[in-house]
């Protein structure tokens, strides 16, 4: 089975569905609900249905959240590798309306620890996989770390530039072989990076030859993912390197579902996404972009982050081969 190492954040998530998403000043009704989440969890889950065998290293407070990570891993299959620390286990406050849409407010607690020495420790766990995955719900110089690592052992790195208001810097992107950020990271590394302002909603409607010539001032020598939601996914491929896919940039179009909760649909696209890659290195880049844009969308039709993501014999079953 193709190994899969992420580094990454685990929460506690705490979930209030509303017909409409609270503005300031409101108060509104809701019904509550709680369980896993954390962008490096639920990709870890993801992945792990989806056929990865999964290593997951991140930082857990000593209390109930830990207790429940390391159940839930167990549960799983993921190796669970982790950090304790002084501070509580992550939790975030979501907020989901009618639509499926979001926002969301997050506690780091024990994640905003992780250290770079922690995974120094367990390099072995990097060092060996096939794909590394990282977020940004970390320290950046564990991030860092933890790409550099990877890239020094040949490791296929894949960055997820989440959430958009994380600190990013060039080098933290220049370790990345595939950066895959939605539209509202992507509007953000352009402001950040190039300095270029593109509103989040408009960058789905741009050109795809103006698309791409930004991803690459973007992130020159690697590929560039955008997840679009219901519009799909555009790729970018730098020039010398297309990955079997024999053009530079395409879009791939959404499937049709009807979406419940779009909570940790990136989440399950990039876990997906790392899955497929590990386990057949060789195959065209559209194909596993086929696989994880199919597996997240089948994401949306359950409500919650990562006790949603399907398993890898449901997206068979709905979609096929």
């Amino acid at each position: 089975m193709a190994t899969v190492t992420l580094v990454g954040s685990f929460n506690v998530d705490h979930v209030w569905r509303c017909e409409q998403l609270p503005a300031a000043g409101a108060t509104i009704a809701g019904r509550y609900d709680t369980g896993p989440g954390g962008k490096g969890f639920n990709q870890a889950v993801a992945a792990a249905r989806a056929g990865a065998q999964v290593r997951f290293l991140c930082a857990l407070g000593d209390d109930a959240g830990g207790a429940l990570a390391r159940g839930l891993a167990q549960a799983e299959g993921i190796d669970l590798r982790v950090q304790l620390g002084d501070e509580p286990t992550g939790t975030a406050g979501i907020y989901v309306d009618a639509m499926g849409r979001n926002s969301i407010v997050i506690g780091a607690g024990a994640n905003g620890l992780l250290a770079s020495e922690f995974i120094a420790v367990q390099g072995e766990a990097v060092q060996t996989a096939k794909v590394l995955l990282v977020q940004l719900e970390s320290p950046a110089e564990t991030v860092l770390a933890s790409l550099k690592l990877a890239r020094e052992n040949g490791v296929l790195t894949v960055l997820n530039p989440a959430p958009a208001n994380a600190h990013t810097y060039a080098e933290l992107l220049d370790q990345a072989d595939l950066l895959t950020p939605n539209e509202t990271e992507f509007s953000a590394l352009l402001a950040r990076h190039v300095g270029e302002r593109v509103e989040p909603d408009d960058v789905a409607a741009l050109d795809g030859q103006r698309l791409h010539a930004l991803c690459r001032e973007v992130h020159p020598k690697g590929t560039v993912v955008i997840t679009l939601g219901a519009t799909g996914v555009f790729v970018s491929h730098a020039d010398d390197q297309h990955r079997g896919d024999g053009k530079a940039f395409y879009r791939h179009p959404a499937e049709s579902v009807t979406a419940v909760d779009t909570t940790g649909a990136g989440d399950a696209f990039n876990g997906a996404l790392v899955a497929s890659l590990a386990h057949a290195p060789q195959a065209a880049f559209a194909e596993h972009v086929r696989y994880a844009n199919r597996y997240a969308a089948l994401s949306t039709e359950r409500a919650g982050a990562a006790l949603a993501m399907p398993s890898q014999a449901d997206v068979l079953a709905r979609f096929g081969e």
